[in-house]
């Protein structure tokens, strides 16, 4: 049956009454539904017969107020307590006289261990899913942070522990100390905004969120879905140390590094001055040891080049050099007078026969050569005429005769 609206102008206006009936009619239709939640602020009134509490959400910030019959809550093994994660079958109803909205509860059942791990592990593997435990994520952590931000319980072993002993390994470590609710149902929120603030502080270069051991329940803020997103939006790197190392909340995951124990984190994230400094002298050593026995084997080195015989008698070695040079001197000016000997001899010979074939080497035997008025050479008798003038040429000098008579 659908409600019938109202109606109403300045001039009719509807009564208190009418309205506060009309919201509680819509909100009775609601019906009943199982609700999980987190149990905070539970409240036994003195001998009243019903008793309240608030049913948080355990990944938002939002809640009801819940009333039941305390003997309900009474029953319950273990007891009602903050902190508990329970399954509560409401059912919404609208208070007309107060005009308050409240929810009742017809049923209270505490969320099993069991229950609570398989819950748990189909978070981790969605959140695998994503991607956000991969290690292609993790970013390495500062090799000196000049701060460290630790967001532990106030006054709690795990904040001695990690603060101790990293002044005792590096004593000028600063710490930024975020002290929040380690547990129970507003445990997950003040660690968020914990990271926020740390996250936001540039001068912090790590932060260690760390809590000591517990039972499922008690860690259970640490495998809360939007803390597990806080670690994996934060710039800074992330080192957690919950629980002992057993233990394995969600946010163990996503942190760029796990440690076993507290002060395990501590180890992590600042050197050991003491191994440092033995590092630095043992790097010092060795240098030392290099150099040395390299120093040493460029001496020996120049030992052995020193003790070579161009080193250790030069000039005998110039001089060998020079009475070398000289022969090779003395040689070559043999070979060349033998040479031009040789090519005068050459020429001396070819002189002579040059000579003894020239013309004029026939004409000092006593020969002579004859031409006509053309300058042809007579051979035969026959080739001259009678008063023919002839030019006649002998090794002396020549002359001209007249042909007297003809062949």
């Amino acid at each position: 049956m659908s409600a019938v609206p109202l109606t109403s102008s300045p001039e009719q206006p509807i009564p208190v009454r009418t309205v506060a009936r009309a919201m509680a009619d819509w909100v009775g239709r609601l019906g009943r539904v199982w609700v999980e939640g987190q149990v905070t602020e539970v409240s036994r009134r003195g001998g009243q017969p019903r008793c309240f509490f608030v049913l948080r959400d355990t990944a938002a910030d939002m809640s009801l107020q819940v009333s039941c019959p305390r003997q309900l809550v009474d029953d319950l093994q273990p007891p009602l307590a903050d902190g508990t994660r329970v399954v509560v079958w409401l059912k919404p109803e609208f208070w007309t006289g107060r005009g308050q909205l409240s929810m009742t509860a017809y049923d209270v059942r505490p969320v099993g261990v069991g229950a609570l791990l398989a819950r748990l592990e189909q978070l981790r593997a969605t959140l695998a899913a994503e991607g956000l435990f991969a290690a292609e994520r993790k970013r390495p952590l500062p090799f000196l942070p000049a701060k460290v931000g630790l967001v532990t319980g106030r006054e709690s072993a795990a904040e001695r522990d990690v603060v101790d002993n990293a002044r005792r390994r590096w004593p000028a470590v600063a710490f930024a100390i975020e002290n929040v609710a380690v547990q129970g149902p507003y445990a997950a929120a003040e660690v968020i905004a914990a990271l926020g603030r740390l996250d936001a502080d540039d001068s912090v270069d790590v932060i260690v969120l760390a809590r000591g051991g517990g039972s499922v329940e008690d860690l259970l803020p640490f495998s809360d879905e939007a803390l597990v997103r806080a670690v994996a939006a934060c710039r800074t790197p992330v080192v957690t140390a919950i629980g002992h190392e057993t233990d394995a909340p969600l946010v163990d995951h996503v942190a760029d590094r796990r440690a076993s124990t507290p002060t395990d984190a501590a180890k992590l994230v600042v050197p050991d001055v003491a191994e440092e400094a033995q590092r630095v002298r043992q790097l010092r050593a060795r240098a030392h040891r290099h150099l040395a026995g390299r120093i040493d084997a460029e001496a020996h080195r120049l030992v052995a080049l020193l003790s070579r015989p161009s080193f250790a008698d030069p000039l005998g070695q110039l001089d060998g050099y020079a009475a070398g040079l000289a022969a090779l001197r003395e040689r070559s000016r043999r070979a060349a007078l033998g040479c031009v000997h040789a090519a005068a001899t050459d020429v001396a010979h070819l002189a002579g026969q040059v000579a003894a074939l020239s013309p004029q080497g026939t004409l000092d035997r006593g020969y002579a050569v004859v031409q006509r008025a053309g300058g042809a050479v007579v051979r035969d008798p026959a080739e001259v005429a009678t008063a023919e003038r002839l030019d006649v040429r002998v090794a002396a000098g020549r002359f001209a005769v007249t042909v007297t008579e003809g062949p």
